[in-house]
């Protein structure tokens, strides 16, 4: 008996992930159960809410706002994007996929490669530099035609 291969298909931003399972072409998509992935989604302001920090000068008796070194919007995006790629390298050593394909937004896509386990990166079939996310589930098929038979 031939052993089907399955493909999960990664819908991604830098704060939500929906995955699918595909089982061969015409199969179509199904959502993985118990797989999506929501991150933080506050905007800076709500996050920077307190006060900034103040220094003195180095000479004199002058004071100043500190502005924060990294944009902490950056800095959730980042750890979302190293949890779905964790869970994605957890699902690949239980052998839940065998094929990969990611469709994420241009900047989430470059920090998922940066992210991306060997065990993961290797079953990656195709990308789509694209964000996909707001798109309901019926209308994913036509934008991943070209990369796989759904």
């Amino acid at each position: 008996m031939v052993r089907k291969v399955v493909t999960w298909v990664v819908i991604a931003d830098g704060a939500r992930a929906r995955i699918y399972r595909n089982d061969g072409p015409g199969r179509g998509l199904d959502a993985v159960p118990d797989r999506s992935m929501t991150g933080d989604r506050r905007r800076e302001r709500d996050i920077m809410a307190d006060k900034p920090g103040r220094s003195f000068d180095s000479h004199g008796q002058g004071r100043h706002s500190m502005e924060p070194t990294t944009d902490p919007r950056d800095v959730l995006e980042r750890q979302f994007l190293g949890e779905l790629a964790d869970m994605l390298q957890s699902a690949a050593n239980a052998g839940e996929y065998d094929r990969l394909v990611l469709a994420a937004a241009p900047r989430a896509l470059g920090e998922l490669r940066d992210r991306m386990p060997r065990a993961v990166a290797d079953r990656i079939s195709a990308e789509i530099s694209k964000d996909l996310t707001k798109l309901p589930s019926g209308d994913l098929p036509k934008h991943l035609a070209g990369v796989m038979a759904v």
